[in-house]
């Protein structure tokens, strides 16, 4: 599934989707949602959740270019052997595929991404092997992997198509109450400008509940992280991490949210502090 880059991309597919539907409107007349209330939902839902869908099957391709990971077919010295063997011993433990591994240059990070269980892609980088000792990137790694068996790529698609389905039922419903003219026609334009600025306004608060999710969900993961590998790996590995000066750890901004860690500590952040997410840890 989360997600910066998954929202920029979901974003971008659903801005396709809106662009041809003003031309269907505005040139040819055609208004898909005209009909009724149940048609305006099924227009909401194949535009909300295919925007979803689709960034969610571009999602590795992107992760790939974005980062340019390199993919270890064969390792090439003892560090790519032994990542390549700790992520085959997490994903069996953990009763799946083994994923793609990748390395990717940069400062101390990694990610998990993929549209399912077994065709995702671990990848950490090379700030990440410098830094830290074996445990703590297992436990880095055992994070990622939890990731990934609990189908978090999925279920954060599942809940933006939700969220979008919602934000734009509810404003093209509000629009075409206020955009009818003195004779009950529906002014196009009027329409569709007050339904884009609801979209946007409304959206605001569906992607904090989305970001609400992600941070849920990354507790999770460090508690799958736990039971895959024990305390300290992950434990040490986010003390270190926030001894660090955030500046330093960052990702390109469209990977923020895929990385270890974030940074935007709103209710627009996607990972909870790292404070909050040791005590978490040492309360299991």
């Amino acid at each position: 599934m989360a997600l910066i880059m998954l929202i920029i991309m979901n974003l971008a597919v659903m801005a396709s989707l809106y662009i041809a539907l003003f031309i269907l409107s505005a040139v040819f007349g055609i208004r898909l949602d005209s009909g009724s209330i149940a048609s305006l939902l099924l227009m909401a839902g194949v535009f909300g959740f295919g925007g979803s869908f689709v960034s969610l099957l571009m999602s590795k391709w992107m992760a790939k270019r974005s980062m340019g990971v390199e993919i270890i077919d064969t390792p090439q010295n003892e560090a790519e052997e032994w990542l390549l063997m700790t992520i085959s011993k997490l994903s069996a433990k953990a009763g799946l595929k083994m994923p793609e591994v990748g390395i990717f240059e940069g400062a101390p990070n990694a990610f998990a991404t993929g549209w399912n269980k077994d065709d995702a892609l671990v990848a950490v980088s090379t700030g990440l092997l410098e830094m830290m000792e074996p445990k703590e990137i297992e436990g880095v790694l055992a994070h990622e992997i939890s990731h990934i068996k609990h189908g978090d790529m999925v279920t954060m698609t599942l809940m933006q198509g939700v969220l979008n389905t919602f934000v734009i039922f509810i404003s093209r419903l509000i629009a075409d109450m206020f955009a009818k003219d003195k004779d009950g026609e529906t002014n196009t334009f009027m329409y569709m400008g007050i339904s884009f600025a609801l979209e946007m306004i409304f959206s605001l608060f569906a992607t904090a509940i989305l970001m609400w999710f992600s941070r849920y969900r990354e507790f999770k993961a460090d508690e799958g992280a736990v039971r895959l590998d024990g305390k300290e790996g992950i434990y040490y590995a986010l003390a270190k991490l926030g001894q660090v000066p955030q500046e330093e750890l960052r990702l390109p901004n469209e990977m923020n949210a895929f990385g270890i860690v974030g940074f935007l500590e709103t209710i627009f952040a996607s990972h909870p502090p790292i404070e909050e997410r040791l005590r978490h840890i040492e309360s299991l």
